[in-house]
């Protein structure tokens, strides 16, 4: 969490930060909750006055700037630490906070513009949100990058697929048994829905408390209401240009937490929704070089923008509820870091260094991650225990924010438009607003562990009568060999929006069909819309 900012003076000397690579402050403590961690270390970021996460630690992991690190390094040599039991950057697991570890299933990011200083929204060439408020042309670059993981055989974020939670695993584990739940390779993109939410200002220094809630917001706007459909959501809350959200100016970049933490500045937030993982995701290119502006490209406006987004959600990924995921207990200066925290701002081509990164569609500046299992900071890992599932792996770009159909096979007229769409900016249209024939989409997928249902939204414009036009969406199990029909053939016009809700099995595999019927008769087409397809 926490990617560091270089403030002051020390900006002009990116040089130096090989020599800040792996041994920067200590972070912090875990939260009261973690009632199932290991409590054997003492987290030294609690009792280090010069940390960032001193008297905040919620902070998980902000490391500080290169003069508070220094003042770092002077206390922590007068307070040793105690002795590491293990290699001084070897992770181990928390034991879960409400159940939760990791992100065991399909991701699902969205993107919170937060505030109306980011201006008025258009849309580009590539569907993504614009803003006139948004000097750095930074908010398409950050959908571009979520839709992007997890395509293009990009190996960067398969180093976590070596994480995992579950009833298998034990508190204090340094590694996983074969049956846990392990996070999955993230094929096919995790952007999930973009919204602006401009009914009032972003605050000029939000609380951690206010971000929290501006995140349980987003998920009612989502129309994830319940435990389940939150569960591997996440939602970045990117402030606008020229705020200062919990006072990160000269201290750190961007963090993580959930609702529930109740060290959040303003104390926790409450959810009818479940917990809730959000990050704090400011606009540091405000911070220029401290936050990373040009450590890996020339001019590199962007860069430690993508390796923050990068940063926060691998950590969030492999410790969702901190601390009760991943994190250091060795007692060594890493203590209570999480995976990306130990390879903050090596310099590229160095072990371990941030590099550009290429996907399926673009490149884009990521930082490295700890690897248990390779014993060093990984910027490319093969996939492991989390592997993509048969049968074509989790069900991806359910809510079409790609602007297109990829991950679907489509028959007859369809398409990804934004005036099909029940959220965020896109949605499916199946069939055609002049005469066609039957149209369909189609993707297969495996139920993930902790799964039990499948949903959609759908809205159909149907003139005619259901002898001759209709909607329907069928689901096959292909493990089981059967076919359950979750639409029944449906007729109708102005109905508004509607949702479709079925079950699945974790483990099992199926092919999801959504279906518009049109006899191809002048004067009456049917078409119907599709989005938010979900398992949850």
């Amino acid at each position: 969490m926490g990617t560091p900012h270089i403030g002051g003076a020390a900006r002009a000397t990116l040089a130096g930060l090989a020599s800040l690579s792996l041994a920067t402050g200590l972070a912090l403590a875990i939260t009261p909750q973690a009632t199932a961690a290991p409590q054997a270390t003492v987290h030294a970021a609690r009792s280090n006055p010069y940390s960032p996460a001193y008297k905040h630690p919620y902070r998980h992991g902000a490391l500080p700037t290169i003069q508070r690190n220094a003042k770092m390094k002077s206390w922590a040599a007068s307070h040793p630490a105690t002795a590491a039991a293990t290699g001084p950057q070897t992770l181990s697991y928390g034991g879960g906070i409400d159940g939760i570890g990791v992100q065991s299933g399909h991701s699902k990011v969205y993107l919170v513009f937060y505030g109306s200083q980011w201006g008025t929204q258009s849309t580009n060439g590539s569907g993504d949100a614009t803003f006139s408020g948004d000097p750095d042309g930074a908010a398409p670059v950050a959908q571009e990058m979520f839709k992007d993981i997890g395509t293009g055989n990009e190996r960067w974020s398969a180093d976590l697929t070596q994480w995992c939670d579950g009833p298998n695993v034990s508190s204090g584990a340094t590694s996983c048994p074969s049956n846990a739940n392990f996070i999955p390779y993230q094929s096919g993109g995790v952007l999930s829905g973009v919204w602006y939410d401009n009914s009032a200002a972003s605050p000029s220094a939000a609380t951690g408390h206010q971000l929290g809630a501006e995140a349980v917001k987003a998920a009612g706007h989502f129309g994830n209401t319940t435990a389940a459909s939150n569960r591997d959501a996440y939602y970045v809350i990117l402030s606008p240009h020229n705020t200062n959200p919990d006072s990160y100016q000269g201290q750190y970049c961007a963090w993580h937490d959930y609702n529930g933490d109740s060290t959040l500045s303003g104390g926790p937030v409450s959810s009818s929704y479940g917990d809730i993982a959000f990050s704090n995701q400011p606009y540091n290119m405000d911070s220029g070089s401290g936050c990373g502006v040009g450590f890996v490209n020339s001019p590199g406006t962007l860069d430690g923008w993508t390796m923050t987004l990068g940063h926060e959600w691998q950590e969030m990924m492999s410790d969702q509820n901190p601390a009760g995921g991943w994190t250091n207990h060795t007692g060594s200066s890493y203590d209570g870091q999480e995976n990306s925290d130990e390879c903050a701002w090596i310099s590229p081509g160095s072990t371990g260094g941030a590099a550009n990164v290429t996907m399926g569609t673009g490149t884009f500046a990521e930082q490295a991650s700890w690897s248990n299992d390779t014993n060093n900071c990984a910027i490319t890992h093969a996939i492991v225990g989390g592997g993509s599932s048969g049968g074509g792996g989790t069900l991806t770009n359910g809510t079409f924010e790609t602007g297109s159909l990829s991950s679907w096979t489509t028959s007859g007229s369809t398409s990804a438009t934004t005036s099909a769409a029940h959220s965020g900016s896109y949605g499916a249209m199946v069939g055609s607003t002049g005469p066609t024939n039957t149209s369909s989409l189609t993707q297969s997928f495996t139920a993930p562990s902790g799964t039990s249902k499948v949903s959609f939204w759908y809205n159909v414009t149907c003139p005619d009568t259901v002898t001759y036009d209709w909607a329907t969406a069928t689901l096959q199990d292909t493990t089981a060999g059967t076919t359950s029909t979750l639409l029944a053939k449906t007729c109708t016009q102005g109905a508004g929006w509607k949702q479709v809700t079925g079950s699945v099995t974790a483990g099992h595999n199926y092919t999801l069909t959504l279906t518009n019927k049109d006899d191809n008769y002048s004067g009456d087409a049917t078409y119907t819309y599709y989005d938010d397809v979900t398992v949850s």
